[in-house]
């Protein structure tokens, strides 16, 4: 009896082991959103990581967390870290890769309460009285990572979190936009 027990648990760890291996090797998270702004406006909010924080959801979390600007101002190289409470751990994002009013990648290296490297870039496309952005994340996982999406889907747990950064970044954008287009109307002669 025992030994079929002992047989029984061999085969569901086996198995387990199997749809492990066979999980995806990463993850892709992206959400959109229209802008009633010109991409020059959009871009400004997130071109610099100053901005960027500006509007990204997860200071919500913790309204106490240490942020630290190094590098360069503005463009690749610039870097953004936290430090902050055990729901947004710490961590560092930089940039990598700037198409000026149309695209920005940004590496994101989170720290605690797990170390893991992720891709971010946020892009714009042209669309009807505006821009399309487009916020995505993507990562690998390792055998541990491929455990865990088993568990947990990463969609589910960030695509929330974009949708409501991208809500900010709208109203930011077109709020800019409507004062700039004021400026300009009030300059006319």
């Amino acid at each position: 009896m025992l030994k079929k027990v002992g047989l029984g648990l061999a085969v569901v760890v086996a198995v387990l082991l199997i749809v492990i291996a066979t999980r995806p090797p990463g993850f892709h998270v992206e959400r959109s959103v229209q802008v009633a702004a010109p991409a020059s406006v959009v871009y400004g909010e997130f071109a610099t990581l100053e901005a960027f924080t500006a509007w990204m959801p997860w200071s919500d979390l913790d309204p106490a967390m240490h942020k630290e600007f190094s590098g360069p101002a503005s463009g690749v190289g610039s870097s953004y870290s936290w430090v902050g409470n055990k729901r947004v751990g710490c961590g560092q994002m930089t940039v990598t890769e700037l198409v000026p009013d149309s695209r920005v990648t940004y590496r994101l290296e989170f720290k605690e309460p797990m170390q893991v490297t992720n891709m971010t870039t946020l892009a714009l496309a042209p669309a009807c009285d505006g821009v399309k952005v487009t916020w995505s994340m993507e990562g690998d996982y390792d055998f541990v990572g491929k455990a865990f999406s088993l568990l947990m889907n990463m969609d589910g747990m960030i695509g929330p979190d974009f949708e409501k950064g991208l809500g900010r970044l709208k109203h930011r954008a077109e709020q800019a936009a409507r004062q700039s287009a004021s400026a300009v109307t009030t300059k006319a002669p």
